[in-house]
C-alpha cells in the first residue's frame, strides 16, 4: 500500500518541513521555535530527541550540552572542548531543564532571533504543538521525530534500540498522535525496531553519505514509506532513478535554506522540503500569511 500524507495540500506543492522548527529564525527544538513555526504555517515539525538518566524524551539534536547552544546547570558558559562529557543521558531532566539556551543567536544562523528557554520533553512539545493548531485555526500538523543513534553510543549517549523505540512510542501514543508522526533516523537498528514494534508507524530512513543506485535500503532490508537524504546528494536524475525503482516511497530532502537550492530541488517535485527557513519556503509556494500570535 502507497504511503500517503494524512496532511491537506495542493498536489503540485511539496510539504513544508519545518527544521528543528525553524532554526534559521528562533533557537532550533524549542517551543518557541516550534510554535513559531506553526503560526507561519509549516505542515510538519522536525525535530531530534534524547533520552535522559531518568527514562525521559528530551527534545535535542546532541546527546550532551552543546556549548554554542547555551549554559549548563549552573548557568555557566560550556567550555567547547568539554561539551561532549555534559552528556545528557546521564542526567536527570530536572537538571536538563535548568540548562539556559537560546540566549544568542546560533553561530552559523545570524539572523536567528534570541529567545532564553530550555530544552523540553516530547511530551510537552506534542502538547503544545496540537493546542497550538486549534487555538491559531490551522490544518493539524505532522510530527517528524528523529531518534539519535549509533551503534556506538549504546549505553553510552542513549538507550539499546528496542529502549529507545519503546519511550518514544510511548510518548506519540499518550498524545494520540501516531497517525501524524513518521519516526526518522540514520541508525538502520531504530527504524528495524520500530517496524517489529509498531508495523503501522510511517519510517523514514535518513542519510547524508552517496550512495549507489539501487542500495539505498539494502541495509535496512525494507523500503520505508520515506527517503530523507541530504539534498546536496540528489538531482533530477537521481530523484528520477528512485521514482522509477519505489513509486510510493515519499522523497523529503534536508536541508534546504537558500533561495536558489530551494528553487532546484522544488523543480524536483518532491513530496517535503526540511528547511531552517520555513518563511522562505512558504513565500516561494504562495502560502505567505499574517502570522498569528499563539
Amino acid at each position: 500500500m502507497a504511503f500517503t500524507s494524512f496532511l491537506p495540500r495542493l498536489a503540485s506543492q511539496p510539504e513544508v518541513h519545518g527544521h528543528r522548527g525553524c532554526r534559521g529564525l528562533l533557537p532550533e527544538n524549542t517551543l518557541p521555535a516550534f510554535l513559531h513555526a506553526l503560526a507561519l504555517g509549516v505542515d510538519v515539525l522536525e525535530l531530534d530527541v534524547v533520552i535522559s538518566a531518568d527514562q525521559q524524551v528530551v527534545v535535542s539534536h546532541e546527546p550532551w550540552l552543546a556549548a554554542r547552544l547555551g549554559r549548563d546547570p549552573d548557568g555557566r558558559l560550556i567550555d567547547p572542548l568539554q561539551e561532549q562529557a555534559l552528556n545528557l543521558y546521564q542526567v536527570p531532566y530536572a537538571t536538563i531543564r535548568r540548562c539556559a539556551v537560546g540566549e544568542w543567536p546560533h553561530p552559523l544562523f545570524p539572523t536567528q532571533r534570541p529567545s532564553p528557554t530550555y530544552r523540553p520533553l516530547l511530551s510537552e512539545v506534542l502538547r503544545a504543538a496540537e493546542a497550538a493548531c486549534q487555538h491559531l485555526g490551522r490544518p493539524p500538523v505532522g510530527y517528524s521525530i528523529e531518534l539519535k543513534s549509533t551503534p556506538a553510543g549504546d549505553a553510552l549517549y542513549h538507550p539499546a534500540p528496542v529502549r529507545f523505540v519503546e519511550l518514544v512510542l510511548a510518548e506519540i501514543a499518550a498524545v494520540a498522535v501516531q497517525a501524524c508522526t513518521t519516526l526518522l533516523s540514520f541508525d538502520a537498528r531504530i527504524l528495524q525496531v520500530a517496524r517489529r514494534l509498531a508495523p503501522a508507524q510511517a519510517l523514514c530512513l535518513l542519510s547524508e553519505t552517496p550512495t549507489a543506485a539501487g542500495t539505498w535500503f539494502t541495509e535496512l532490508g525494507f523500503v520505508p514509506q520515506v527517503f530523507g537524504c541530504d539534498f546536496h546528494l540528489l538531482s533530477s536524475e537521481s530523484v528520477q532513478i528512485l521514482r522509477t525503482a519505489h513509486p510510493e516511497l515519499y522523497l523529503v530532502p534536508w536541508t534546504v535554506n537558500e533561495p536558489d537550492d530551494l528553487r532546484r530541488v522544488l523543480s524536483w517535485h518532491v513530496d517535503g522540503i526540511t528547511t531552517d527557513f520555513p518563511d522562505r519556503l512558504l513565500a516561494m509556494l504562495g502560502r505567505t500569511a499574517d502570522v498569528k500570535q499563539v
